[in-house]
């Protein structure tokens, strides 16, 4: 037993870019685990400015001069940014709320619905069955209230941080776009001489989840708007809430359709009833826009994105997910890409 340990750590551990994997690896895990609140806007600042780089490298390509590209770059995203989070913010808080003050009508003809059921279904539902599901339904409903209102307010005191964090990310995306290469360059420095392996995983990585998150961006505003527009015409309430809600989705493949589809059929049903032409009309766009997403959007916008299996993608979701909750769901697919590169990179000695 302890010689074919022996032979594994020789055959995975022996080269020293194997060990500076490792070391860069767990130095990384350390420093998200630890200082990840702390470094929050600098990570954040680093992930849109890698998203916005594409866009630079293009104009420069187009023969714009580096700085001007940089400018024209910032520009939009700083309007985009101003956009989303005084105009459409403030709105989809708005709808959230007044979502909330519906819920009690919302349990009240739940319950007049599931009251139907014993008559029709005697044999399979009783009445108080009803009862105790609509009294746990109710008091999870409230439980939900209660925690929004209660993050509103505990939400105060952090407000100052939060301006903080909107001037501080901007001005980090600006210099993080302008100064890339000197940045990478610099860091490059504490590297040692000999990485191969770790520029061959970069490249990987870089060319795959450039494409997935270039994708992934292209995919949440034309499936959010898509939905915006159907649920506009449809007259639905909370629309642009449902909407952004559709659109960030996409997001977490598989999970995140499945889980979105539960408020907007709720929404719909309570807004119309089951048996309204509204609602039959309105699930079936609702329908035709998930399929389209899924057979027409994804393929064409992910051709040369990351080739990872649906298990993979699952388990992915599942792990880092329960590791870091919502932002380990978020960047799931974008660590599993790293894991993988990595695993396919790793020097093996014979």
């Amino acid at each position: 037993m302890v010689r074919v340990l022996r032979d594994w750590v020789t055959r995975y551990f022996s080269d020293p870019e194997a060990v500076l994997l490792v070391v860069l690896l767990m130095g990384g895990i350390m420093l998200f685990a630890w200082m990840g609140a702390i470094l929050a806007p600098v990570i954040a600042s680093i992930i849109i400015a890698y998203l916005l780089q594409w866009l630079v490298n293009r104009l420069v390509l187009w023969r714009i001069p580096k700085l001007p590209a940089v400018l024209i770059v910032y520009i939009a995203f700083l309007g985009l940014f101003l956009c989303a989070m005084f105009i459409l913010w403030p709105i989809i808080w708005q709808q959230l709320l007044k979502l909330v003050d519906e819920l009690p009508n919302m349990i009240s003809k739940t319950k007049q619905f599931l009251y139907l059921l014993p008559d029709r279904f005697p044999e399979y539902i009783s009445k108080e069955t009803v009862d105790v599901t609509v009294a746990s339904s109710s008091m999870e409903m409230k439980r939900f209230a209660s925690q929004l209102l209660t993050m509103s307010i505990a939400s105060i005191p952090s407000f100052i941080a939060l301006i903080v964090y909107f001037i501080l990310v901007p001005i980090m995306v600006f210099f993080f776009l302008k100064d890339a290469k000197l940045i990478s360059d610099y860091m490059g420095n504490f590297l040692p001489e000999r990485h191969k392996v770790l520029h061959t995983v970069w490249q990987d990585v870089d060319i795959q989840i450039g494409n997935y998150v270039r994708g992934k961006v292209a995919e949440v505003f034309i499936v959010g708007i898509a939905s915006y527009i159907a649920f506009y015409l449809f007259h639905l309430q909370y629309a642009i809430l449902l909407a952004v809600l559709v659109g960030v989705s996409v997001l977490v493949p598989y999970v995140g359709a499945a889980v979105v589809t539960v408020p907007v059929v709720l929404v719909a049903f309570f807004q119309w009833g089951y048996n309204a032409p509204e609602f039959v009309y309105l699930v079936m766009t609702y329908g035709i826009i998930q399929t389209i997403d899924g057979t027409v959007l994804v393929p064409l916008l992910f051709s040369e994105a990351v080739n990872l299996h649906p298990i993979a993608i699952i388990l992915a979701i599942l792990v880092f997910g329960g590791f870091w909750g919502f932002w380990g769901v978020f960047f799931a697919i974008p660590l599993a890409t790293l894991v993988k590169a990595v695993i396919v990179a790793w020097p093996k000695s014979a």
